[in-house]
Order: structure tokens, then sequence, then C-alpha cells
């Protein structure tokens, strides 16, 4: 057995063990924040393009799905499946006006749309503004299960972000992964060779789009909240710093950068401001020791052992 392969299945065994050990409510947020990372980790670490706008698919795909359970009192798989493909039709949308630019530009249109997302949230009735959705029923998983145990919305949490985690893994490790990576390290070779540049990087911001979505969907039906915050560029602006913190174009990478973040969000709370700047403090620290990443300069130095 590969070290990989046992890698990964003593991760899978500590995401069973994790709520007898930790505080569940916390161990929730983390992973939804890491699926939310490895999604945004799909388009730039493994695509090459760097979106400023990703909180538009978290953010109002939380809205919906809020909206949906408590509201229309949709049962929790179909308010998070409702939120889910709500972000894929923003991503299709946005992506389409998107991959047409390159570099910087491309970033800045996506940041454009992300706030024409946000302001629509202001405006919009269903989201009452900054007060948000509060007090989202979790209800009854398949009208079966009732999630109001912290442990069992733990479970179905966990059961969501290994979902994403391996469709990221098998995306990544497919003919079609291999031609995005190829057009990260040079899109004019993938072009000459006769790819649709343009429809795969399309193809690839709705899938990152998608599992954000996803991710904050799941987040609202857990915490039974959205608000602006999911939606504001702040959002956009921590999912890139997970990503860089933890390694850009690794696997693991964005899950241990998520972890890092959340942790030290929950546990400094109480310093106030200071936690942003102990946050950029210790990226800077991370930047200048881990250019790679933690997990990617990990790898990089295994791979020289080896």
């Amino acid at each position: 057995m590969s070290k990989t392969r046992i890698l990964y299945l003593a991760l899978l065994a500590l995401l069973l063990v994790a709520p007898f050990i930790g505080y569940p409510i916390f161990l929730m947020k983390v992973l939804c924040f890491a699926l939310f990372a490895c999604a945004f980790n799909l388009l730039i670490g493994f695509t090459g393009l760097l979106s400023f706008g990703h909180a538009m698919f978290f953010g109002f795909a939380a809205y919906v799905s809020a909206h949906a359970a408590k509201v229309w009192g949709w049962t929790p798989e179909l308010a998070i499946l409702s939120g889910t493909v709500c972000a894929a039709g923003i991503g299709l949308v946005t992506g389409w006006l998107a991959v047409r630019r390159q570099g910087i530009y491309f970033a800045m249109v996506t940041l454009a749309l992300a706030q024409m997302i946000y302001f629509i949230c202001v405006q919009a009735p269903f989201t009452y503004a900054e007060d948000g959705i509060q007090s989202v029923p979790r209800g009854q998983l398949l009208g079966l299960i009732d999630l109001g145990s912290d442990t069992r919305m733990y479970y179905v949490v966990a059961a969501i972000f290994l979902m994403g985690f391996a469709l990221i893994y098998r995306i990544i490790h497919s003919p079609f992964g291999q031609v995005l990576k190829s057009i990260r390290e040079n899109e004019a070779r993938a072009l000459s060779l006769g790819y649709n540049v343009d429809r795969y990087k399309l193809l690839a911001f709705v899938l990152s789009g998608t599992l954000a979505g996803l991710a904050g969907a799941t987040k609202a039906i857990a915490f039974g909240l959205a608000t602006l915050t999911d939606v504001g560029w702040q959002m956009s602006g921590e999912v890139v710093l997970m990503t860089l913190l933890g390694g850009m174009g690794t696997l693991l990478g964005p899950v241990l950068g998520a972890a890092i973040i959340v942790t030290m969000q929950n546990y400094l709370a109480n310093l106030g401001s200071m936690v942003s700047i102990i946050m950029g403090l210790t990226f800077v620290v991370c930047v200048l020791l881990f250019r790679r990443g933690i997990v990617g300069e990990i790898a990089h130095r295994l791979g020289k052992k080896a």
C-alpha cells in the first residue's frame, strides 16, 4: 500500500473519531471552509486562474439554502442541493464573462461580478439585509434522520466534504485535469495542440463555483445562519489566504490552510482586531519560510530526499 493511500486512510479515520475528541461545531466549520478552499484551489492551483470573487458562490448558495429550509420548509438535502445548483448557474454566467480575460483582468472581472452579487444580497427582500437569515432549521435528512444533534450533523458535513474532496481528486487525476494543468503551465501551447482553452477554463470555473456553493449551502444548514459576511469580498480574501498558506496546487494544502485560519479565528477571537494582525504576520512568515505553502514545501523536501 502506497504512503499516499495510508495518509488518506489515516485522515479518514481521524474524521470518523474527531467529534469524540473535539467540538463538533468547530469541526464542522473547519470542514466547510476546507471544502471551500479546495474548490478555490481547483481553479487557481490546477488551472492557473486567480478569482477574487469566490465568495459570491459561497455566500449566495448559503442564502438560497437557508431560505429554502426556513421559508419553503425543504429537507436539508434539498436545501443544500438548491444552493449548489444556484451557485452552478452563477458560475456559468459569470464564468462565460470572465474567462474571456486573462491575468489580473480576469481577477478584476470576478471581483466586480462578486460585488454585484453582494449588492443583490443587500437589496433582495429574502436576505433580510444586515440581519441575514437566522434560526434556519436543520430538519431531518431524507425525512428520517433528525439533524438536531451536533454529532449527527457533523457526520453529514463530513460526508459532504469527503464527496467534494473525492470529486476534486478524480477531476485532477483525469484527462480533463491534465488539460487544466497544461493550461496552467502554458496556455499558448495547450491552444496550439487543439484544445478549446476557453471551454476548459469555463468548465473548471463552473466546477469550482459549484463546489464552493456546496460548501456555503452546507454551512448555512449546519449553523442555521446566512449573512452578508459570507458573500463579502473579505471572504474571497480569506479563501485565497487559506489556499496559499496550505499550499496552492496540492490536494491537502487548502484543508490544512483552512484548519489553521479557522482555528486562529476561533481561539484568538477574544483579541479583537489583533486577530487580523496575527493572521497577517503568520501569512508573511509562511510565505518567507514556505514559498510553496506548508504542504507544498513538505512535499517538495520529501521528494528531494526520495
